[in-house]
Order: C-alpha cells, then sequence, then structure tokens
C-alpha cells in the first residue's frame, strides 16, 4: 500500500497477549511489531520466541527504544496508569486494553498529558468496530429502524466464581459491569452516542467462599471491590432512553440481551462480547431477518492453523485503526480518548448514582464514527482473506 508501517510494542504477555500478537503480526499490513515487553523480561523473551518478534525488553526498555512509535498495554488494569503515562512521557502513542485505568481522574489526566503531548491515547473494547456493531450502527445510521426510541441491554455471570480462575478479578475494575459490562456500554454509545443522564441502583458481590478448591487449597474469603450488580436508566443525547441490567451475583449460565428500538423497527443486536454475533431485525408485517453483515471483521480466524483465544477473534482492530489515522493524518475518530473517557464515566455514574440515590451526569461526551461498508473479513466463500483492513484506513 506505498504506507511506512508504524513500528510497535506489545507490553504485557498475559492470556489475552496471545491473539493480540497473532493478529499484529499477520492480520494487519500497517503494524510492524517490533518488540514485545514486560515486567518478566523471560515472559517477553518467550513471547517473542512464539511468535518471531525481533526484540524482548523490559517495560523500561521498551518505553526508552527510539524505534517504537506505539505501544499496546496489555498490562493487568491496576498497572494501566503506571505503563501508559510511561510510554506518553516517552513520547509513545498508546493503545490499551480496558479500561484507561480503575480510576476516572487518573484516566482525565492521562487524556490531558496525551493531547499535551500531540499522541493518541485509545483504548478497548473494539469489539464495536466487528461486523456486528458496525452492521447495526450502518442499520440505525441510514435510518432502516427510524429514530431510536428505546434501547434494553443485560448479562449475567458468576463473577466470583470467575475470580478463583482469573485472580485479577478480585481487585479494583474485577465486578461485572467493569469486566464485561464495559463491552454493552462500548457498544451503546458507538451505537446511540453520548449518555447524558443515569440513575442506577446497585449491590456488591458476596463475601466469596472458594469452590474450585483444587485450585485454591488453603484460601481465605474475598469480596470483590465495588457493585457486582447494577440496574440503571439513561438517557441519550439523541433523545432515547436506555435500561442496563449488569448481574455478577447470580450463575454461571450467561444470558446477554441487546435490543434496540426504533419508529420503524427494532434489532436484536448479538453479544458485544464478541466480533461477529448476529443482528436481526424485526419490521412489521415481516418475520424477523438477520441481517448479513455490512462490514469486515466477524471474528472468524482467517489466519489458518487454530490459536489460543480464537474466540477473541479480531483483538487488535482499534491497534490498526489507530496506526491507520497516524498514517493517513487523520483525527482518532474511534476508540480515542473521549471515547475510552465516556465509557468509564458512564459506568462509574451508575456506581455513583446507586450510591448517592441521585442522578448523576456525565460531564464528557462522545459520538463515534462508523467504518465504511462493503469491506469483509473474506471472498470467494471464505477460500481467502478478505479486504477489510481498507474499512480502517479513513
Amino acid at each position: 500500500m506505498g504506507i511506512k508501517k508504524v513500528k510497535t510494542a506489545v507490553i504485557g504477555c498475559g492470556m489475552i497477549s496471545s491473539i493480540y500478537l497473532r493478529n499484529l503480526c499477520r492480520m494487519f499490513s500497517v503494524i510492524d511489531l517490533a518488540a514485545v515487553g514486560n515486567i518478566h523480561k523471560e515472559a517477553a523473551q518467550a513471547r517473542a520466541k512464539e511468535f518471531g518478534i525481533p526484540k524482548a525488553m523490559s517495560i523500561e526498555e521498551a518505553a526508552a527504544d527510539p524505534e517504537i512509535e506505539l505501544a499496546v498495554n496489555l498490562t493487568p488494569a491496576f498497572a494501566h496508569y503506571d505503563v501508559i503515562k510511561r510510554m506518553l512521557k516517552a513520547g509513545k502513542h498508546v493503545y490499551t486494553e480496558k479500561m484507561f485505568t480503575t480510576d476516572l481522574n487518573q484516566s482525565r489526566e492521562l487524556v490531558a498529558l496525551a493531547a499535551e503531548k500531540g499522541l493518541f491515547l485509545g483504548v478497548a473494547p473494539d469489539t464495536v468496530l466487528g461486523a456486528g456493531i458496525q452492521t447495526a450502527k450502518y442499520l440505525i445510521d441510514t435510518g432502516m429502524i427510524g429514530d431510536v426510541t428505546s434501547v434494553q441491554v443485560c448479562i449475567n455471570r458468576n463473577q466470583a466464581l470467575n475470580s478463583e480462575f482469573f485472580r485479577f478479578l478480585r481487585g479494583p475494575g474485577g465486578t461485572l459491569p467493569y469486566d464485561v459490562g464495559v463491552y454493552y456500554v462500548g457498544a451503546l454509545i458507538a451505537l446511540l452516542g453520548s449518555v447524558t443522564q443515569i440513575t442506577a441502583f446497585g449491590n456488591p458481590a458476596p463475601l466469596h467462599e472458594p469452590q474450585a478448591a483444587f485450585l485454591n487449597e488453603g484460601a481465605e474469603p474475598w469480596q470483590i471491590p465495588g457493585l457486582n450488580t447494577v440496574a440503571a436508566s439513561l438517557r441519550f443525547a439523541c433523545g432515547a432512553v436506555g435500561s442496563v441490567l449488569f448481574d455478577g451475583n447470580t450463575v454461571g449460565a450467561e444470558q446477554h440481551g441487546f435490543t434496540v428500538y426504533g419508529t420503524r423497527g427494532i434489532l436484536k443486536v448479538g453479544d458485544p462480547d464478541k466480533f461477529g454475533d448476529p443482528v436481526t431485525l424485526i419490521l412489521p408485517e415481516n418475520a424477523p431477518v438477520q441481517v448479513p453483515f455490512t462490514h469486515g471483521f466477524d471474528g472468524k480466524n482467517y489466519l489458518g492453523e487454530p490459536a489460543s483465544f480464537d474466540n477473541y477473534g479480531h483483538r487488535g482492530i482499534g491497534v490498526a485503526e489507530m496506526a491507520w489515522a497516524l498514517r493517513r493524518g487523520r483525527p482518532h475518530a474511534r476508540l480515542s480518548g473521549e471515547y475510552g473517557l465516556h465509557c468509564q464515566e458512564v459506568l462509574q455514574g451508575m456506581e455513583i448514582s446507586a450510591e448517592t440515590g441521585k442522578v448523576y451526569e456525565p460531564q464528557s461526551r462522545f459520538e463515534m464514527k462508523g467504518l465504511k461498508p462493503g469491506y469483509y473479513s473474506s471472498m470467494f466463500g471464505g477460500a481467502m482473506r478478505g479486504d477489510a483492513e481498507a474499512s480502517l484506513m479513513d
């Protein structure tokens, strides 16, 4: 394509790093994955060898390397603030896994620092750039269901049991609203724009007695900090209202729902934690229809052999979209600092409203520009990779 690739380093070698490393190495022509870094350098060396990445570094070495333009932060949430700040101060653009930090004021500080230094700061979830949410956005933006009047979303999990297997969930940011609800909030904001008012009720996680004793022999009970169940009502700047239910205090038989109601029709949106869940259109006097995707990045593995966390699909779209913004000299208008701040403030606003009994009014605002339709993840009946990356350029 005649464009200089963006030299990129991935920081953090946890479980999610495998799908990021594979995709950034092989899926996007704009990315040159030049290094992998970790607090324990031997973990970086193992990942570098596994994926054929030229350099393995400590976090300090990655920040000091003048070749690295973009750092992808995959460290645990409690480390985000320090890692992001270090990379920004070193002059690197940064893309981070959800969310910026566990503290809204720290996130505001980082967004301001990036702006001061003329750097991009982006944030997951990038599932909102996947085929499912982008198809739903295209249908809404083109008026297929008329004016949106309301939206209803819900998700449940046994988050306390999950925290036995994934220990990072036991700390700040480990409740269901922050760990999983952010995918729903991110999709709501991508589809409908800014939230202007929030009212909510909530309950904390219970004190958890270890259940999977073979994993936690001798473990003491613990409690995930924060509200683990939240029921909220939202008002959007577009005039629509919404109902949100995140319940992390129930069983693990996950039941997700995402329905957008309009003056002319209804959309059943798939699971926003996935890239390519189906979108169903319901119009009067017609049977419900599963809508063909109008966009690429459907979450399927088109790179050949199966790999760990294939179900995480196309993680890394947000990194590539940022890289294309850098190279095309355009604003970073999608998974930007403003997007991340608004997602976090909406989630925190639910908690504040639940604790104070008052309506919370977010100060941040964000409207997302959709990706271009008509580009797909595969061609010729899935026989070869498609041209989906082209949708990220402008």
